[in-house]
C-alpha cells in the first residue's frame, strides 16, 4: 500500500523537499511503544463497542503484538520513507492482516492519536524522572548526616559568611530536589487525562466509549474539551519546564562542586570515576561531571523556550508546527535521565576534605554576627550601634591579622567595654554555627532534625 495513507486529496506526488520537512519518522520512532500500546487500547474500545467485530479485534491486537516484537529485535526497521510512527506501524499492521489493520483508524485522527502517543510518552518520564529525584534525594540525605558537625563558610556574595555545617548545604539541595519531584508529581496528576476518541478536533459520531480506553491507558478520565486536546501542548510544557528548573538546581550545585574541587578551596575531591584528565597536562584532574551538568542546562532551557515560542501565536485546533512539539522535549527527557543518575553517583563517591573546610572557617570572621547580637541581648544597645562596634573589632582582628574569633578579651574591650567576658566562648565558630537553633537553622541539632524529617518524607514517597 502507498506509504503515504493520508493523501486521499492530494494527487500529485509530494515534493522531495516537502517530504524531507514533513516527515517525522527519523524522531517520532521512539513512540512505537506508546502508539502501539493507544492502538491496542482503542481497537479494544472499538470492539467492546460493537464498532469492529471481535474477530477483527484479536487480528489487530495480535498484529500490534507481533509488530512490537519485531520492532525491538530489529526485524522491522522505522528507518523507511513512512511519514511517521503512527503511518508506519498501521502500514505493517495492514500488510500482515489485511482489511481488519484498516478498520483500526475508525473513530479516530493521527490528532488525538499523536496526542495520546505523546502524553502516554510524557506521563511515563515523569514518573521515571520523580523516581531518580528520590534516589538523589536519599544520598543527598544520607551524605547530610555523616557531616552535620563539618563546619565550612556559608557564604553570600560567593563571601564567607557565617560557620554552617556541611550537612545543612546539603540538605539545602535536597530541598530543592524535594520541590522538583512535587512539581514532576503535580504536573503528572494534573496531565493524566486520555485524549484519545477526540478525533480530529470535534469528537466523532461514533458510539465509542472515550472511559474504556481511559481506563484500559491507566489515565484518570477521558479530557473535558475536544478542540483543546488536540491542540494542548502544555503537558509537554510542563515537563520541559520541571526539567529546566532541575536542572537549574543540578547546575548551582555543579557550580559548587567546581568551586570546591579547585586548588584554592580543596574542600571536595571528586573521586577518579567522575573526573577526566588533560591531553596535554598530566597533572590534571578536570570536573567534566559537573562542567558537562552545568551546560546542558542552556540546552534543556533552549528546548522551553523553543516550544513555548511555537505555541505562542497558533490558532485552534491542531497545526502542523506542533510536530516541532516532540525534539526538545525527547532531547531535555534524555538529559534529565541522564544527569540525574550522574550526579547520583558523583555526590555519593565524592569525597568531603574536613580539615580543609574546618581551616576556611577561620578566614572571614564567621562569627562577628555573633558578637553584634551579644552586644543586642546583652548590652542593650540598637542593633546598628552593636553593627558599628562589631565594624572596629573586625577592623582590629584585620590589623593583627587574627580571625575575630581569635582575640583576647582585652582586645575586644579595647573596642568597647561593654563586651563581657562570656563573648571569648560565643565567638567560636563551632559555638556560632550551634547557637542558629531557630527552626531550619544550622545548629547540628536542627540539621539532624531536618535529616529526620526528610527521612520520613522518603518513606512515605517511596
Amino acid at each position: 500500500m502507498s506509504k503515504k495513507i493520508a493523501s486521499a486529496r492530494i494527487s500529485e506526488k509530494s515534493s522531495q523537499l516537502l517530504q524531507d520537512l514533513n516527515n517525522s519518522l527519523p524522531f517520532d520512532k521512539i513512540l512505537y511503544r506508546e502508539d502501539i500500546k493507544g492502538s491496542q487500547a482503542h481497537a479494544y474500545m472499538l470492539s467492546e463497542q460493537g464498532i469492529i467485530t471481535k474477530e477483527d479485534f484479536a487480528q489487530i491486537d495480535a498484529g500490534l503484538e507481533e509488530i512490537l516484537e519485531e520492532v525491538e529485535s530489529g526485524v522491522f526497521k522505522l528507518d523507511g520513507d513512512d511519514e511517521d510512527i503512527h503511518m508506519a506501524i498501521e502500514g505493517r499492521l495492514t500488510d500482515k492482516i489485511g482489511d481488519a489493520g484498516k478498520r483500526l483508524h475508525t473513530a479516530r485522527s493521527r490528532n488525538d492519536q499523536v496526542a495520546l502517543d505523546f502524553r502516554l510518552y510524557v506521563q511515563n518520564n515523569t514518573k521515571v524522572i520523580a523516581s531518580l529525584l528520590l534516589e538523589n534525594i536519599t544520598t543527598f540525605v544520607k551524605t547530610a548526616e555523616e557531616h552535620a558537625k563539618v563546619m565550612l563558610p556559608g557564604m553570600t556574595h560567593l563571601q564567607h559568611a557565617q560557620p554552617i555545617n556541611f550537612g545543612y548545604h546539603m540538605l539545602a539541595y535536597a530541598s530543592m530536589f524535594k520541590r522538583d519531584y512535587e512539581r514532576f508529581v503535580t504536573s503528572y496528576e494534573r496531565n493524566n487525562y486520555s485524549p484519545i476518541g477526540c478525533a480530529a478536533l470535534a469528537g466523532t459520531p461514533h458510539n465509542i466509549s472515550r472511559q474504556t480506553t481511559s481506563d484500559k491507558l491507566g489515565f484518570n478520565a477521558p479530557t473535558l474539551n475536544c478542540l483543546d486536546t488536540v491542540s494542548d501542548r502544555d503537558f509537554a510544557l510542563e515537563i520541559l519546564f520541571n526539567i529546566s528548573t532541575m536542572m537549574m538546581h543540578i547546575s548551582r550545585l555543579s557550580e559548587e562542586l567546581i568551586l570546591w574541587s579547585a586548588s584554592e578551596f580543596k574542600w571536595v575531591t571528586l573521586s577518579d570515576r567522575h573526573a577526566t584528565g588533560s591531553s596535554i597536562m598530566p597533572q590534571k584532574k578536570n570536573p567534566d561531571i559537573p562542567e558537562l551538568l552545568r551546560g546542558k542546562t542552556g540546552r534543556v532551557n533552549g528546548n522551553l523556550v523553543a516550544l513555548l515560542t511555537v505555541m505562542k501565536g497558533l490558532p485552534l485546533a491542531y497545526n502542523k508546527d506542533m510536530q516541532e512539539d516532540k525534539e526538545g522535549v525527547f532531547d531535555s527527557v534524555r538529559t534529565a535521565l541522564l544527569s540525574l543518575q550522574v550526579l547520583n553517583e558523583m555526590v555519593a563517591d565524592m569525597t568531603v576534605n574536613v580539615e580543609e573546610m574546618e581551616k576556611a572557617c577561620m578566614i572571614g570572621h564567621l562569627s562577628a554576627t555573633d558578637l553584634a547580637d551579644y552586644l543586642v541581648k546583652e548590652a542593650g544597645l540598637p542593633f546598628r550601634d552593636a553593627y558599628h562596634i562589631t565594624g572596629n573589632v573586625v577592623n582590629l582582628a584585620e590589623e593583627k591579622g587574627l580571625d575575630i574569633s581569635e582575640l583576647t578579651l582585652e582586645e575586644l574591650q579595647s573596642i568597647d567595654e561593654r563586651i563581657g567576658e562570656g563573648v571569648v566562648a560565643l565567638l567560636d565558630n563551632r559555638a556560632s554555627m550551634n547557637a542558629r537553633v531557630s527552626e531550619g537553622g544550622t545548629a547540628t541539632v536542627r540539621t539532624l532534625e531536618q535529616v529526620e524529617s526528610l527521612k520520613s518524607w522518603l518513606e512515605n514517597e517511596q
